[in-house]
């Protein structure tokens, strides 16, 4: 098979993954992303790559955001968001990030395949989206794909955060014009 054919089907995954988004857990997300005084975001690996686009776009409709493990993360409060990015739900360091937020009367989302995850138990919000990874501990959603370990998920995800942006767009009177004077300019 060429590059362009196994493109073609990987679309093919990602559109028929699509309609397994649930919109009651998305606009539970949106809730707390609105609510939020300061929104705290992690995530590892290719998951992580995806959050931190997110954590930009974020930025861009004027929340304020930060990545975990960044030298400049504010101090914590109870009116924070903590948006965790992760297809297993069981990262250790992930883990002990989600533990210490919960201690801290954070609350916190989970973008993941697993629910019933040890991050899923602490989180005041889920959004499960469809993925195939053989760290998944629980069943998830069912799906197959051609893709290696979480390529699904991944790609969903960033996916996913990109409609949640255009939704925000929405209820915040956004446009790509009032969000461009926000883009970065010392780059």
């Amino acid at each position: 098979m060429s590059v362009k054919k196994y493109t073609e089907q990987i679309l093919k995954e990602l559109a028929s993954n699509v309609t397994h988004l649930n919109d009651a857990q998305l606009d539970k997300l949106i809730a707390a992303i609105k609510e939020a005084n300061h929104i705290f975001l992690a995530g590892s690996g290719r998951s992580g790559i995806a959050i931190r686009g997110f954590a930009n776009r974020l930025m861009h409709l004027g929340k304020s955001v930060s990545i975990v493990g960044d030298v400049s993360n504010p101090h914590s409060d109870s009116n924070d968001l903590l948006i965790i990015g992760s297809g297993s739900g069981e990262t250790d360091s992930l883990v002990s990030i989600a533990n210490k937020a919960n201690k801290a009367g954070v609350k916190i989302a989970l973008v993941t395949m697993d629910e019933k995850s040890k991050i899923g138990q602490l989180a005041e919000v889920i959004v499960t989206l469809p993925g195939v990874s053989p760290k998944l501990k629980n069943a998830g959603i069912t799906i197959t794909s051609i893709q290696p370990m979480g390529s699904a998920f991944e790609q969903m995800s960033f996916l996913t955060y990109d409609g949640i942006i255009l939704e925000l767009m929405e209820h915040l009177d956004e446009t790509t014009e009032s969000m461009f004077p926000r883009h970065a300019d010392l780059e």
